[in-house]
């Protein structure tokens, strides 16, 4: 309705390619749903925030992109924090399994081909957000109608809604129109301040859930949940300031690597000329 009132969509990408999206996004947002049932909300959210790895390797496979030095230790650092934060949670939380971190793996690998082959859709054939979206989602609530039907999961969940509709018909819709009103809220941000102002926001908004989830839910805490969380932050840092400057490699690694180079050099001109004698000797 709102494309209808402000831009009528008009289909450029091809429904092959949306429906490969629709699966992509099914299987995201049912696998992270699922690792609910093994690990606790902190964790799993921790694992939705570190997809720059997974988005990293998609786009060098898919894209063909390369990265600099900050992106890499961005990378690096997110692995530390995310293995020290999952040891944390295995030590504290009854919930841990697991079959939770191969699970939320899943999500994300889901979640990563999905951003890149979207962002190569867009560019081949210019399409806009909405369209995107809405032909991802829409395709994707045809998948979900026909698994949850065949499987009888649609007729249980619509006999435990009718016990408290009210209730939960209302909750649903505020979580529809919130994700709705969220989604619009960052790509509006993303047209005003840029992906950069747009990103900080919604990594915040990760941050302050975490708080929330152990305000609202008890939940064990120990400070090696604080360590591993802000060396993740660290590592969001490092990725948005690394594209402010893509070239940027500390002083002292350009000196060594500049000496690995010279040295390099002069034992290649060193060997070249001694074959070069030993093949006029010859």
């Amino acid at each position: 309705m709102e494309s209808l009132i402000r831009n009528p969509i008009k289909r450029k990408v091809p429904l092959k390619t949306y429906a490969i999206l629709a699966a992509l996004t099914l299987g995201t947002m049912s696998l992270s749903n699922l690792a609910l049932s093994y690990l606790n909300y902190p964790t799993q959210l921790i694992f939705k925030s570190c997809k720059l790895i997974p988005v990293m390797i998609g786009s060098i496979i898919i894209l063909g992109k390369r990265y600099g030095f900050l992106d890499y230790l961005a990378a690096i650092i997110m692995c530390i924090g995310l293995t020290m934060f999952t040891l944390a949670d295995s030590k504290t939380s009854p919930n841990f399994d697991a079959v939770g971190v191969l699970v939320i793996s899943l999500a994300l690998l889901c979640d990563a081909i999905i951003g890149n082959v979207q962002e190569k859709a867009m560019r081949q054939f210019h399409a806009t957000n909405n369209e995107v979206v809405f032909y991802s989602y829409a395709i994707g609530c045809c998948y979900l109608l026909a698994i949850t039907g065949a499987s009888g999961i649609f007729v249980d969940g619509f006999s435990y809604c009718s016990k408290n509709p009210a209730a939960m018909y209302t909750n649903i819709f505020l979580l529809s129109v919130s994700g709705y009103m969220g989604l619009q809220a960052v790509l509006t941000l993303v047209r005003i301040c840029g992906a950069t102002v747009a990103v900080t926001v919604t990594t915040m908004r990760k941050a302050l859930s975490i708080i929330i989830s152990f305000l609202l839910f008890s939940k064990p805490f120990v400070f090696q949940y604080a360590w591993s969380g802000m060396l993740v932050g660290l590592a969001i840092y490092l990725n948005h300031y690394s594209k402010k400057h893509p070239h940027y490699v500390p002083m002292p690694l350009l000196i060594c690597w500049h000496y690995l180079q010279s040295f390099y050099q002069s034992e290649y001109r060193y060997l070249r000329m001694k074959s070069k004698i030993y093949a006029d000797t010859v």
